[in-house]
């Protein structure tokens, strides 16, 4: 979830995701399995054609570019 918060902050259930997962992870507590509805919320790679994640990448409408994007950035990270 530390990746997808920087390409995507904007996003409330990303960043409720988070939290929640620092929390469980504090308190030894398991953060999987997770929930497809969960996934398409909050992952970036899952959301590429999200026109404002697209335009938060510098690529607006095209959703190849945008998750070439999110890639290079997760290989970077």
């Amino acid at each position: 979830a530390r990746f997808a918060v920087t390409v995507d902050p904007q996003n409330k259930a990303l960043t409720d995701y988070a939290l929640w997962i620092d929390e469980r992870r504090a308190e030894g507590l398991p953060t999987v399995p997770t929930r497809l509805d969960k996934e398409l919320a909050t992952n970036p790679f899952l959301r590429a054609d999200d026109p404002v994640l697209q335009a938060a990448m510098g690529h607006p409408g095209n959703t190849v570019e945008t998750f070439a994007e999110i890639r290079g950035r997760k290989d970077r990270f």
